[in-house]
């Protein structure tokens, strides 16, 4: 893993450096390969296709699901069911994605950023109108932690998707600044997260939570409960790419 996010890191300081110009003198053409691209959309058709998809997976938090299992629930969600009662995460945290998010996460790249926000828009383009949340709430950093980073990846998703929405993006409040989460099973996890959140206005019937990266979802179901306590009856969890339960 140390490997992985030191050549990431390498890799995307190349990106940062070079994508500006890459793209200023080749626009309209793919952010992956530099083919042509159709529908004025940053990816050509290949490489949308060969993208790490996270297909098929739990519907109920979104874990990777044994290839060939179509609309199933994961075993922890049978036994233990998460506070939300959906998450949408269509990709996988590998690959090309994973250098995205580092990018995104760590250099605050706006070209990876608003990458991720289309590929996430376009994996949201099948929910139906019935079923589209009426606000967005972003996962907030510690007021701590917000001052140390300068830069909230999960607040800027969702200001931007609720703008492209057209649907409020209501602001969570972070209580304490919870110790690391590496390391913790799924248990321990919802335990360290247990009333860490508050949302201080009432919100609408149904919501969804936003953040980058879902690893167990005990973050999100933290949020969720919060949620619930401000009124919420149905909270759905997006986020953009999901990485396997530990």
């Amino acid at each position: 893993m140390k490997i992985f996010l030191t050549a990431a890191a390498s890799f995307s300081r190349l990106l940062t450096r070079d994508d500006g110009w890459i793209r200023r003198a080749m626009p309209g053409h793919c952010a992956f390969c530099l083919a042509n691209t159709q529908e004025a959309k940053p990816w050509c058709e290949a490489c949308l296709l060969e993208l790490p998809w996270n297909l098929p997976a739990c519907e109920r938090c979104a874990e990777p699901l044994p290839a060939g299992l179509a609309r199933q629930i994961c075993g922890a969600c049978l036994k233990e069911p998460p506070l939300f009662t959906r998450a949408r995460v269509p990709l996988l945290y590998r690959e090309q994605i994973a250098i995205l998010v580092w990018q995104f996460k760590f250099s605050a790249s706006p070209r990876a950023g608003t990458l991720l926000l289309e590929l996430m828009e376009h994996a949201l383009e099948e929910l139906p109108p019935s079923r589209r949340p009426q606000a967005l709430v972003s996962v907030p950093l510690h007021s701590k932690r917000a001052r140390a980073r300068g830069f909230n990846q999960a607040d800027w998703l969702a200001r931007r998707l609720a703008g492209r929405l057209d649907i409020p993006c209501i602001e969570a409040r972070r209580l304490r600044a919870t110790p690391s989460q590496r390391g913790l099973d799924r248990r321990k996890r919802r335990r360290n997260l247990r009333g860490a959140f508050v949302l201080e206005a009432p919100l609408p019937s149904r919501v969804a939570l936003v953040d980058d990266v879902m690893t167990t979802g005990a973050t999100l179901n933290a949020l969720a409960e919060a949620c619930l306590s401000a009124g919420a009856g149905e909270v759905e969890a997006w986020a953009i790419a999901r990485t396997p339960r530990e």
